[in-house]
């Protein structure tokens, strides 16, 4: 089985005050890149986040992210530090009184650091405990992640096969095509150094025939089908092998393109070209898609 480099998968719980939610999303990448956001105290269990990601998957763009929200408001006291406050008050008391400017309020006197206390110790307990709740939450979310990979994989392995099953047929249409018959090619290059004798009274006619076998030899594609059916059964060896193939599947998709370029170069019939075409579409479709592959 494959699997492919892109999926999400979420995790959600409440605990007290406090609801979490961790989401894991993935997508291509060259190698596997984690990236983890957590919020501040929770260090501890956002390292834990990459290991539990980095043993599940091999490869893709990955972005971890925890959210903790309070939903009771009930549990953080408020409190008013009124030695502060009194102490605020007497230094205004002996302020000059012509200042240039209004006098302290109520409102103001507030938002002096250290007059309002909130006292969320609760809270910060309560997350300190669920940590071993976090963990076991982003293991499991770890592993949805990679079953969706998986499952997107499924789809993606009959996809290529498809692709693959195509090519050979098409790479077999060439094969049988008339055009690349002796008899053919004979009397192809028959008409051709016959139309140049015609035209041309003082060629050598041993020698275009000479010139017309080289030609000939030169555009030969039987050595490119050779290759493009070889890098199709290996194509078709790895996605029953599975695994981690991601890499081999995207260098096989260039010496595809290599083949099936020289290919349309190398045609002379206009069959054969439009063949040729239609391979090297194919190819970058197959290329695209194995892409995905991890």
């Amino acid at each position: 089985m494959i699997s492919s480099m892109t999926g999400f998968a979420r995790e959600a719980g409440t605990a007290g005050s406090l609801t979490w939610a961790w989401e894991l999303k993935s997508v291509n990448g060259r190698n596997l890149d984690v990236r983890v956001r957590v919020p501040p105290g929770f260090d501890a269990v956002g390292e834990e986040a990459r290991k539990q990601v980095s043993a599940a998957l091999t490869r893709g763009a990955v972005q971890v992210g925890l959210t903790v929200q309070q939903v009771d408001a009930r549990r953080t006291s408020v409190r008013i530090n009124t030695d502060v406050l009194m102490s605020l008050a007497e230094a205004i008391r002996t302020l000059p009184p012509a200042l240039p400017f209004q006098p302290a309020t109520m409102d103001g006197l507030l938002q002096v650091r250290g007059v309002v206390e909130v006292d969320d110790s609760d809270d910060q307990d309560l997350g300190a405990q669920l940590q071993p709740d976090l963990v076991a939450a982003v293991s499991r979310a770890a592993s949805a992640l990679a079953l969706a990979r998986r499952q997107e994989g499924a789809a993606l392995n009959e996809v290529l096969r498809g692709q693959l099953a195509r090519m050979r047929e098409l790479v077999g249409q060439v094969e049988d095509h008339p055009a690349r018959t002796v008899d053919a090619i004979r009397a192809r290059l028959a008409g051709q150094v016959q139309a140049l004798m015609d035209g041309q009274a003082s060629l050598d006619p041993a020698r275009l025939y000479q010139e017309a076998v080289l030609l000939a030899t030169r555009a030969d594609v039987r050595e490119e089908l050779d290759r493009l059916k070889a890098h199709i059964d290996a194509s078709a060896a790895l996605l029953a092998e599975g695994g981690a193939i991601g890499r081999k599947l995207d260098f096989l998709a260039q010496e595809f393109g290599r083949e099936a370029s020289t290919l349309c170069a190398k045609a002379n019939h206009v069959e054969l070209s439009r063949i040729g075409l239609e391979l090297r579409a194919l190819v970058d479709q197959f290329r695209e898609q194995a892409q995905n592959v991890e």
